[in-house]
């Protein structure tokens, strides 16, 4: 298994104040981790290598034919249910089997019959258990960061076709999968299955500009609705990126377009593969009109569309990419339950970053927190979305991929220099476990 966001789920709320607002009762919260950002041992009991593992120079099959990775995955299942705690996994989060990338990994059919074998044998071993299943985790940054620019595992630079063929197999896939859950598993286990999509908000730089209005809907359209409308909607892609792909790929002397299409039957296959909208956010950008004048094929220039970072927005010290926009996350929580039928949501990471030396007293990224829940319970209470659950990014400070260890996310802090390996708070994690005791937000010194 990949990853895995504990939910505790809160009691009832002591009612209804207009100055200190409960969260509904049975509201789920949690912290995320990912396998291979913090369990180590890449090459200890008879694990597999993974892309990651080729990709960084160090080197899974973690649980498949593998008991000691079952074992470890029970206890960790028993443990939290012991706890009171509802665990919610990920069955896939960046951590392809390396003999599976050696095959074609994401780009090869073949792999859509043996994600959905590993699928089975989780359910089977762990759904007695598990009744909050994520399929994969982000497949937006394995096919555009992974197959076309090559910045992440497995590394595969194929402009304008990898990130396509990619996406194209991984919501095939999925869809296998719901399917071989809802068939076989679901009357026993009565379990929900979903997959976890990433999203920026985005607004046009110049609201009253209609090019730049189109260029934010075009945004949406190959970030977020690129597999939501597939999945939730209509079993295809969004008719926008369809007629983007095709005439760039016309201009560029494509016979065809660049974009796989998916069959009537894969099409039935694929629609309503979802039984809940989980969404990880982290930041928000202003996004303008970008004509596409390269001859050269890819997805950014399909999109014609060029994102920008208001600088008026602070930044987490950690990355420099996330500008801290709490009010995105309603805006776009509010865009899901309009285009999306009014989904249940659970948001599956959110989070802030420090850079080294990272300070236990997090007083910025308390604040990001604090303003977060501001903002979802405005959604909640103001705007009827049906958010379920809230999960943070990450429980604690791991390997954050081509950041390494240099960038923080935990709630507790990891010293990576001590063998041991201590884990101590931060005030964050403090005040987040008020906030779940409370089942509200609590209030900052400035609103005292």
């Amino acid at each position: 298994m990949a990853s895995a966001a504990a939910a505790s789920f809160a009691p009832a709320s002591c009612g209804w104040y207009p100055e200190d607002i409960s969260f509904p009762s049975g509201f789920a919260w949690g912290a995320a981790t990912a396998a291979y950002q913090v369990e180590g041992g890449w090459n200890a009991d008879g694990k597999g290598p993974n892309v990651w593992d080729t990709f960084t120079h160090q080197g899974g099959d973690r649980v498949f034919k593998n008991q000691t990775g079952v074992d470890y995955y029970d206890k960790i299942i028993d443990d939290l249910l012991e706890n009171g705690i509802v665990p919610m996994v990920t069955l896939y989060h960046f951590d392809l089997p390396q003999h599976l990338e050696d095959q074609g990994g994401w780009s090869s059919d073949a792999i859509t019959e043996a994600f959905d074998n590993y699928a089975q044998f989780c359910f089977r071993t762990f759904g007695d258990r598990v009744k909050l299943w994520v399929t994969m985790n982000e497949p937006y940054v394995v096919a555009k960061d992974g197959y076309e620019k090559g910045i992440v595992a497995p590394g595969i630079k194929e402009p304008g076709t990898g990130a396509y063929q990619t996406a194209h197999n991984m919501i095939k896939a999925h869809a296998k999968v719901w399917h071989s859950y809802d068939l076989l598993f679901r009357r026993k286990q009565n379990g929900l299955l979903s997959i976890a999509l990433n999203s920026d908000w985005a607004e046009p730089l110049d609201p009253t500009f209609l090019a730049d209005q189109e260029a934010t809907k075009r945004y949406m359209a190959f970030c977020l609705n690129w597999f939501a409308e597939p999945i939730f909607i209509s079993g295809d892609y969004p008719a926008i990126m369809k007629s983007q792909i095709s005439e760039m790929s016309t201009k560029q002397g494509y016979l065809s377009s660049r974009l796989p299409e998916f069959t009537e039957e894969e099409k039935l296959m694929i629609k309503g593969t979802a039984d809940f909208f989980a969404l990880n956010y982290y930041t928000t950008r202003k996004v303008k009109h970008q004509e596409n004048t390269h001859s050269e094929p890819s997805v950014s220039g399909d999109r014609e569309a060029e994102q920008i970072m208001d600088h008026s927005w602070p930044c987490a010290s950690g990355s420099s990419w996330l500008a801290v926009v709490p009010w995105g996350l309603r805006k776009l929580l509010n865009y899901i339950k309009d285009t999306y039928n009014n989904p249940i949501i659970y948001i599956t990471e959110n989070g802030f970053s420090q850079s080294d030396p990272a300070s236990l007293d997090d007083t910025q990224r308390w604040q990001y927190f604090r303003l977060t829940l501001q903002e979802i319970l405005k959604a909640i209470s103001l705007d009827d979305v049906h958010l379920k659950g809230y999960f943070v990014w990450s429980l604690l400070d791991n390997f954050e991929w081509t950041c390494g260890y240099s960038c923080r996310f935990g709630l507790f802090h990891v010293d990576f220099e001590n063998p041991a390996l201590p884990r101590v708070p931060y005030r964050s994690a403090i005040e987040y476990a008020k906030v779940i005791s409370n089942n509200r937000r609590t209030k900052s010194v400035e609103e005292l």
